[in-house]
């Protein structure tokens, strides 16, 4: 498969960002600001610059995401956040308003501009178009099926216009996540970067004329009709895709965790380097990560009731982080060490995932030493754990139930 197609990662913090890169990240987005996840652990101006250093440093693409929909007065703010990015050497900039493009593009910026998903962007017409106001690429609306893309792919081809679709993660239960239902219940504006998700609660209805009586929304012989949506997983997709024309595949998760952003990244990566991964052993190796079950949805062609999760909305998944590998540089005695995430114990065997994306196995010391040398029974959070075997930095360890293996996607 072609190697320039871009695996795109998404980055709540420094930390985050620097597996994304380990696990075969091309080019990573991430926010200081101004954009949809506020909440995300988002980036000071200091570990913007060192984000974008060591992304080049890897020779990868840092993109600074700037598309929530202002109001007025918070147009200084963003115009003053866009020039220093671009100072900093950002390689774009993501928009969705068009007052923000309009008013971005009249800076001059050596920065590129990418149309997020948030401008709902679902015809060849309106890529051209946004090429023509200086964009040099669109993130297709998710409401496409893989007809319309290909479709949409061959109208503009020969334009250079890039396109990008997300394929995996979280998906809002409203028009490529313009929601209002946050800004409504709790007060906090989604389209600001504030969404409380309150798509995932649970909700009891209550009959006008019986007042303090709740009734469960559950569902029945056609199914549960709410918020409530399984999350995007559309890796059989991607060969299909990269044959249409599109340029970049984007992953969700600016608030996941390193686990989730290691299991999910090594899986797309694998593909992208041209290898076949069938449907369940796919599905088998997403399950490791907490998922609401798994959509294709409307790649597929239409959305039906299997693409909403019914009953519980929790998430679950059938392995635990536990623990990553340190560098060399944190050796001990020539031996690597452990971070401890989650109590682990004496003689346990756990799963391990290399950033080469190969699955293995690790059975733990009897008694487990620490880094000072103590032998203990169990290690809880942030101990860290002598191991004999010379894993590489950044390797995920974890338990693993493999006869838990959630999140089945619809057919």
């Amino acid at each position: 498969m072609d190697r320039q197609t871009e695996l795109l990662a998404p980055a709540g913090t420094l930390e985050k960002l620097k597996w994304a890169i380990a696990y075969g990240a091309d080019a990573v987005y991430f926010g200081a600001g101004y954009s949809l996840r506020s909440f995300a652990g988002n980036f000071s101006i200091d570990e913007i610059q060192d984000g974008i250093d060591y992304l080049h440093k890897h020779g990868k693409k840092g993109y600074i995401t700037l598309n929530s929909y202002p109001f007025s007065d918070e147009y200084d703010g963003i115009i003053s956040l866009a020039k220093k990015v671009d100072d900093m050497g950002a390689d774009a900039l993501i928009v969705a308003d068009m007052g923000v493009f309009y008013e971005i593009k009249k800076l001059g910026l050596k920065a590129k501009l990418h149309i997020s998903t948030q401008a709902n962007t679902m015809s060849a017409q309106a890529v051209l178009a946004y090429q023509q106001m200086g964009a040099s690429r669109a993130n297709l609306a998710r409401e496409l099926s893989l007809e319309k893309i290909v479709d949409l792919q061959k109208r503009i081809l020969g334009s250079g216009m890039e396109t990008e679709v997300f394929v995996h993660g979280a998906v809002c239960f409203s028009y490529s996540g313009r929601c209002a239902i946050s800004d409504y219940m709790t007060g906090r504006r989604a389209n600001h970067g504030e969404c409380t998700h309150p798509c995932r609660w649970k909700y009891y209805l209550m009959e006008e004329q019986r007042d303090g009586e709740y009734y469960p929304v559950f569902e029945d012989d056609r199914g549960l009709y709410f918020y409530n949506s399984k999350d995007l997983a559309l890796f059989e997709y991607i060969p299909a895709l990269v044959e249409a024309g599109v340029n970049s595949f984007k992953i969700e998760g600016r608030m996941k965790s390193i686990h989730y952003i290691a299991s999910v990244l090594s899986l797309y990566r694998r593909i992208l380097d041209g290898e076949e991964i069938s449907s369940a052993l796919g599905m088998e190796l997403l399950s490791r990560v907490k998922n609401r079950g798994y959509s294709q949805g409307f790649m597929k062609g239409n959305i039906t009731v299997d693409d909403y999760q019914l009953g519980d909305n929790h998430s679950d998944s059938a392995a635990t982080f536990v623990g990553n590998v340190l560098g060399d540089d944190e050796m001990v005695d020539g031996k690597k060490l452990f971070r401890v995430r989650n109590k682990v114990h004496a003689a346990e065997t756990l799963e391990v995932l290399t950033p080469d994306g190969k699955l293995s196995s690790l059975t733990l010391s009897n008694p487990l030493v620490n880094s000072r040398g103590v032998p203990l029974e169990f290690a809880n959070n942030e101990e860290k754990i002598i191991i004999d075997d010379d894993l590489p930095e950044f390797t995920i360890i974890r338990r693993y139930d493999a006869t838990k293996i959630v999140g089945a996607k619809n057919e």
